[in-house]
């Protein structure tokens, strides 16, 4: 799914302005954002292309996987901020495509949460802010399977109720990490029976499942073209909120963690606007507009206490008492990534 979303503020006040100085331009500039799919409200845009007098576009992926191969095929220079999750974040910094600040660049640098200044994938936060973070597991409509779903068989070895109608995330690194979290070996193991046996999963797994959708993980599930399907936690919130009787589940083998960041690309051709951008989201009122929004959390100081009661209270952002602890996506070395790779290439065929 590509979508554009373009605001352009020419105000008569401006122009004429323009028409009287040749140094008084009609706008600050341009910001080319680069996002995941319903992921930030069109408000937010606009409040910013306002305040900047800036012209934002936003053109939109479904994987981290796709914006990385995107910037990679030629890409690179056309954008000015991306939004990619934690792991990929490193990867992106070691394929040389993201560019640096220093935290004087930015006069809301200390709204960042202690948790999420230094930070593995970006130590002292030099390419990166933080933006939403979450949980990626599954959820299942209740009106069609009522047993067990706190575990990954649901997905991995369902049983009959929900075989042939499950949606996985078109991500390879999501869906080879729950594999391994519910096989409960290494994420990134060199281990030839391992990996074998993580291909094995897969390959079994793959005739009960219905369809590999990223963008429409949310709306197979409201449409009943899935019973159960892998899902971020905010976006089956948003799916619940529109009255379908689902749950995530929250299993006892494990589940995904992530935090998604903003970062600004190497060759960006509004850095400054970028900058800006960054400096913008890291606004407490900013921030919470989004979390709001996106039904997630966010990694800046200020924004809990503007969320809604439904937001604070949601099940999805609020893991049962006995649940495990998450684990955040490895990067692999490049030998390992490659079996990964391959892996992921033969379940796709």
């Amino acid at each position: 799914m590509k979508q554009r979303f373009t605001t352009k503020l020419i105000q008569s006040a401006v122009a004429a302005a323009f028409v009287l100085s040749a140094n008084t331009a009609s706008a600050e500039g341009s910001l080319s954002i680069y996002h995941w799919f319903e992921y930030i409200p069109q408000e937010v845009l606009d409040k910013f292309s306002k305040e900047y007098d800036v012209e934002v576009t936003m053109d939109t992926y479904d994987s981290n996987e796709s914006l990385l191969a995107t910037l990679k095929a030629g890409k690179l220079g056309s954008y000015d901020v991306a939004v990619p999750g934690d792991y990929m974040v490193e990867i992106m910094r070691n394929e040389g495509v993201l560019d640096s600040f220093e935290p004087s660049d930015l006069s809301n640098f200390g709204n960042i949460m202690d948790q999420w200044l230094d930070v593995s994938f970006d130590p002292g936060r030099k390419n990166s802010i933080p933006y939403q973070w979450g949980s990626t597991s599954f959820s299942v409509n209740r009106d069609m399977y009522d047993g067990d779903i706190r575990t990954t068989d649901i997905i991995f070895n369902p049983p009959e109720e929900l075989a042939g109608k499950i949606n996985m995330l078109d991500s390879q690194g999501e869906v080879l990490a729950l594999a391994s979290i519910h096989l409960g070996i290494p994420q990134c193991s060199s281990d030839r029976d391992q990996l074998k046996a993580l291909n094995a999963l897969l390959q079994e797994a793959k005739p009960k499942w219905a369809s590999f959708n990223s963008d429409g993980a949310k709306d197979v599930l409201v449409s009943g073209d899935a019973v159960a399907g892998m899902i971020y936690n905010g976006f089956s919130a948003k799916a619940r909120n529109e009255g379908v009787n689902i749950e995530y589940s929250y299993p006892k083998e494990g589940f995904i963690v992530w935090m998604d960041n903003v970062v600004l690309l190497k060759d960006a051709p509004n850095r400054d606007n970028a900058l800006k951008f960054m400096n913008f989201l890291l606004e407490p009122e900013n921030m919470a507009a989004i979390t709001n929004f996106a039904q997630y959390t966010a990694g800046v100081k200020g924004v809990n206490e503007l969320l809604t009661e439904a937001l604070k209270t949601s099940p999805e952002s609020n893991p049962p008492a006995d649940a495990p602890a998450g684990s955040f996506i490895a990067v692999c070395d490049e030998a390992t990534q490659k079996l990964y790779d391959q892996i992921w290439t033969n379940l796709k065929k």
